[in-house]
């Protein structure tokens, strides 16, 4: 169809969105529908003309049948394919070809892109040419449509115009609308500025007037005189001549006359509070500080009449005043200077000739026993109305603002060494007699939140901080610690003056100074329980240093030297039976700590929790262990000691083979003297008073066997490598006897009755070591039962006796 030029026919079918529409078909042979400016009617309307466009199957999409079971349906695609993607919003190409491609390579996903591309064409060719009728009808049914926009233009065009007309003039109302309003809320504004200043300036005419009817000097004030109204002013006579009458006294009626003006200069005050920098305020400021000092003045001068006189009306009223004024330091500091302030330095500042003998110019229980009499008398009325349920004067604190404050001053004037930790026993003593004291103030707060008000006073925290506990605890350390690194610091022990009498039948002076300081951690005069954790630590640390005093001289007692460490020199120097006392002393200072000294601990720290408890309890148990570890190394000192002294009776084994060796003696019948030295030491030690004395059963069946053991390894030792070196000096000789036999050209046969020095060597050997099992067995020592006793049995007995043991 050649009368066909161009195509400019924009086609969307929704069935197809993921393709881009078709904005340009061209023609071709296939007959597709093609629209020119020339087929145009006479009204102008498009004229259409078209050719259907061909149905027949495309080659590259042939015709399949719906039963055909042995091909893929047309819309088939592999199951990464998703033609659903296409159809998404957000769909981007170059996103989509990235994520396939890292499992689909390039050359499957082309083919499978032209296929998709192929199946929704011929789809959208299938649509044209269903609806394709309608399309051609389309052009003949838009006629004058142009006339028909206009038609429906101008109703429209009017309504915009009358809309336009209604907007601006809601815009104007709405403007006028906020304007009003604000000049609105500028007027309530000022009308409430206005209010404030009236209200202001009627709060201050009525303060002044208030004031003109109280007397215009304080000393004109006649306390308790009824006929004061004749020494005011004209102006004062109503409300004076009403209280006359109705029997109130005068002191009573200036307390409540003071009491309204405190209020109305509270309310004065919030005014002000609210109308700062205002030209009328500022004007007015003077005569606000007048009426303020005149109240000050005249409300100062009615409350000390009131303690003057007692008069708890009048002081209540006054309290109150000051409370509404917000002006409690004053009250406090009044009753302090008036009241407080006498008393104590009465007593304070007494003549000091007077202290009693014996006693401290820096004492204070004396003292504080007079302040708790005098607060009884004098100052608990006061005390008793500010702390009176529902009254409203809970923000007075007269106890920490005006008592204790009063009292520190004076301290600290009158005996400033009574809060020095320079003097500890008086310090300690001062201390407790100050917590004693704070204890009866607390004893006039009404409730617990009173008490917990006092004890966060600015005062209090001063009062507390005055006592230097830190120093007091670091001398005390130095006392107790000094006094045991001392006794521990001597080169030899040194015996403990009547041990019956001192510590619980201790031996030494060093153990008795332990048990000494960890006493002294826990006295009622030393101890105080503030401090409870750091006496706590420095007992620790005194077992710790005792028992390292004691390791350290054992390592230097098994070194042999005591090299530069001069504090380990008693351990070179002291004998068996220094070790037994201080095994004694060891075993007593753990039951003592375990026990009664644990005891007293937890009693004194009853009021802590049991975590607390439980922990002071481990810690205490676990120096005590420390003290019982010692005690095998203890026995261990002395069983060395016990097998070095027995080594040297050994060493006369030597002799033996001097006197059998080369000799014609016939063997030996009966042990060596030396046998009976071996174990006179250890017997004589197990016999002495002080094993009778301080060794228990326990330690002393420990320490014979831990010797026997010893003494009977080393025996062996020695005796084996006698028994070695006879055997091979027997067979060297056997060998040159032999070679100068055979050179001789004599016979080299020995006769079998001959007994050989070695026999005779082993033979004494074996007569000494039944004398010496016969002497273990003395002692209460099973020989056959030690493990080294019968390597020796086997080494020196005949043949015939080596399993049997007999002694």
């Amino acid at each position: 169809m050649e009368r066909f030029q161009s195509l400019q026919l924009i086609f969307y079918f929704p069935a197809a969105r993921s393709v881009a529409p078709f904005s340009l078909l061209r023609s071709s042979s296939r007959g597709l529908l093609s629209i020119t400016e020339s087929e145009r009617g006479p009204a102008g309307e498009l004229m259409a003309t078209a050719d259907p466009i061909p149905t027949s199957p495309s080659p590259a999409f042939p015709t399949r049948s719906a039963a055909d079971l042995f091909s893929d349906p047309l819309d088939s695609h592999p199951l990464w394919f998703k033609p659903n993607s296409f159809l998404s919003q957000d769909f981007d190409s170059e996103s989509y070809i990235s994520e396939l491609r890292t499992f689909v390579p390039f050359d499957t996903l082309r083919p499978q892109l032209q296929s998709h591309l192929s199946s929704l064409n011929h789809e959208l060719i299938d649509l044209i040419n269903r609806d394709y009728d309608d399309f051609v009808n389309l052009s003949t049914k838009l006629v004058d449509v142009d006339s028909a926009i206009v038609r429906m233009r101008a109703p429209l065009v009017e309504l915009r115009d009358k809309i336009q007309g209604f907007r601006s003039s809601v815009e104007a109302s709405l403007v006028s609308l906020r304007n009003g309003l604000n000049q609105r809320s500028e007027a309530a504004s000022a009308r409430e500025v206005l209010e404030l200043l009236l209200d202001t300036f009627h709060v201050v005419s009525k303060v002044e007037k208030l004031i003109k009817e109280l007397p215009t000097v304080p000393s004109d004030w006649s306390a308790g005189d009824p006929n004061l109204t004749d020494k005011s002013s004209s102006t004062n006579n109503g409300l004076f001549l009403q209280n006359a009458e109705s029997g109130t006294n005068m002191r009573e009626t200036q307390s409540m006359i003071l009491e309204r003006i405190a209020s109305e200069m509270n309310r004065l005050k919030f005014y002000i509070a609210h109308a700062k920098n205002l030209p009328f305020v500022e004007n007015m400021e003077k005569r606000i500080q007048n009426a303020s000092q005149l109240l000050d003045a005249s409300l100062a001068h009615c409350f000390m009449d009131g303690l003057e006189h007692c008069d708890a009306n009048a002081i209540y009223n006054c309290l109150r005043a000051y409370a509404a004024i917000d002006s409690t330091g004053n009250a406090e500091e009044i009753f302090r200077v008036a009241v407080v302030a006498p008393m104590i330095r009465k007593i304070m500042f007494h003549d000091q000739s007077g202290v009693v003998a014996g006693t401290s110019q820096d004492e204070l229980e004396g003292d504080y026993q007079l302040i708790k009499e005098r607060i009884q008398e004098d100052c608990k009325f006061l005390l008793v109305i500010a702390s009176a349920e529902n009254s409203g004067l809970h923000v007075f604190d007269f106890l920490a603002n005006s008592i204790l404050k009063e009292v520190l001053l004076s301290i600290q004037k009158a005996k400033p060494g009574a809060f020095s930790p320079g003097r500890p026993t008086e310090f300690l003593k001062n201390y407790k007699a100050s917590l004693d004291f704070l204890a009866h103030l607390e004893g006039y707060c009404p409730s617990r939140s009173a008490v917990t008000k006092f004890r966060g006073e600015a005062v209090y925290i001063e009062f507390m901080k005055q006592w230097n506990l830190g120093v007091y605890f670091s001398l005390r350390f130095q006392e107790i610690a000094g006094a045991l690194d001392s006794a521990l610091s001597s080169a030899t022990l040194i015996p403990s003056q009547n041990p019956s009498l001192d510590g619980g039948n201790l031996t030494l002076k060093q153990s008795l100074t332990l048990l000494d300081s960890l006493r002294c951690c826990w006295k009622e005069d030393v101890l105080i329980l503030s401090c409870s954790d750091k006496f706590l630590r420095l007992s620790l640390q005194l077992l710790s240093r005792y028992t390292h005093w004691l390791s350290f001289g054992l390592a230097a007692r098994k070194k042999g030297d005591a090299g530069s460490n001069s504090v380990c020199e008693w351990a070179i120097s002291a004998v068996p039976d220094d070790f037994i006392n201080i095994i004694h002393d060891v075993d007593f200072l753990a039951r003592e700590v375990c026990g009664n000294y644990l005891g007293l601990i937890l009693q004194l720290l009853s009021l802590c929790s049991s975590e607390v408890h439980d922990s002071v309890k481990e810690s205490i148990l676990q120096g005590g262990r420390s003290l019982n570890d010692m005690i095998p190394l203890l026995i261990r000192t002395i069983v060395d000691a016990m097998a070095d002294k027995a080594a040297e009776e050994l060493r006369q084994m030597k002799g033996i083979t001097a006197t059998y060796r080369m000799t014609n003696k016939p063997l030996p019948t009966r042990h060596s003297p030396y046998v009976s030295g071996i174990l006179r030491p250890l017997k004589s030690l197990l016999d002495g008073e002080h094993a009778k004395t301080y060794m228990n059963m326990e330690v002393k069946n420990k320490l014979l066997s831990g010797a026997a053991t010893e003494i009977t390894g080393r025996y062996y030792e020695l005796a084996s490598d006698l028994v070695n070196v006879a055997r091979k000096t027997e067979s060297s000789l056997q060998r040159i006897r032999q070679g100068a036999q055979r050179r001789a050209g004599a016979s080299s046969e020995v006769s079998d009755n001959n007994v050989s020095d070695t026999d005779k060597i082993c033979m004494q050997l074996f007569l000494d070591v039944q004398e010496y099992g016969r002497n273990l067995s003395s002692l209460g020592v099973e020989a056959s039962d030690i493990p080294s006793y019968r390597s020796l049995w086997q080494c020196v007995a005949p043949q015939d006796r080596q399993n049997t043991i007999v002694y």
